[in-house]
């Protein structure tokens, strides 16, 4: 396939060698670590972006599911970026969302699903189809779980929390830190847009989050306020 070739011979040339083995560790690429067998180029996210908006107009669904399920990082996540911007010109929406989907096995590292779980699934299911959120977040896949979290993020921005808080408390005993850190930063953004909300959801069940979501969740509270949650005082 001469065009994915092409697509990959630009991320490889914008690699950086010295960098590998630092992302390698990064994103838990050992034995045993959620990224475990990752493959890494070090092209920056900028150079990715760069690289997507050059050619995502030639690709066809074929090609952005070959480099999706490709074993080098960068070229799935840069086969995100290209169906994004496949998505927003308004190209076959639908079968976009379908190979995402279908390809959730290969979103499986925490910035390949927060670069597209909002900009892909969160905005095709707003504003009236969020149970397809709450059917993945019952998934027993820790990414397609964390899509779910992270898609909430563009019901957020169009000013809806409460499937933020429904989906966070589907997690809250969630064994993964992946999913502490994500669902506690979820609630975060949604305690922007309504603060009285999130005091709401947090109240009753602080106590029992695990700590790293609580922290996330708390970080931009007013100190007084965040510490009283911290020491159990609220």
């Amino acid at each position: 396939m001469p065009l994915i070739q092409s697509i990959k011979n630009d991320l490889e040339r914008a690699g950086r060698p010295e960098r590998v083995a630092d992302l390698a560790r990064f994103f838990q690429c050992h034995p045993g670590g959620y990224g475990e067998g990752d493959f890494f180029w070090a092209v920056t996210v900028p150079a990715q972006r760069s690289i997507a908006k050059r050619w995502y107009r030639e690709t066809s669904l074929g090609d952005l599911q070959a480099l999706l399920r490709d074993p080098v990082h960068e070229c799935r996540l840069t086969a995100l970026f290209m169906m994004i911007h496949r998505y927003d010109s308004g190209w076959k929406q639908q079968d976009l969302i379908d190979l995402y989907f279908r390809s959730t096995d290969y979103i499986n590292n925490w910035d390949l699903v927060d670069s597209s779980a909002y900009q892909l699934p969160g905005k095709h299911y707003f504003p009236d189809q969020p149970g397809h959120l709450y059917e993945l977040a019952q998934r027993d896949h820790l990414w397609e779980q964390r899509i779910a979290m992270v898609a909430t993020m563009y019901y957020i921005r169009k000013g809806v929390t409460e499937h933020t808080f429904a989906i966070a408390d589907t997690l809250l005993n969630h064994p993964h830190d992946l999913i502490h850190k994500a669902t506690g930063w979820l609630i975060r953004e949604a305690a922007k847009k309504d603060f009285e909300a999130a005091l709401g959801f947090l109240l009753p069940r602080y106590q029992r989050m695990p700590r790293t979501m609580l922290r996330y969740a708390i970080e931009r509270f007013d100190e007084p306020l965040r510490q009283d949650f911290l020491k159990g005082r609220v």
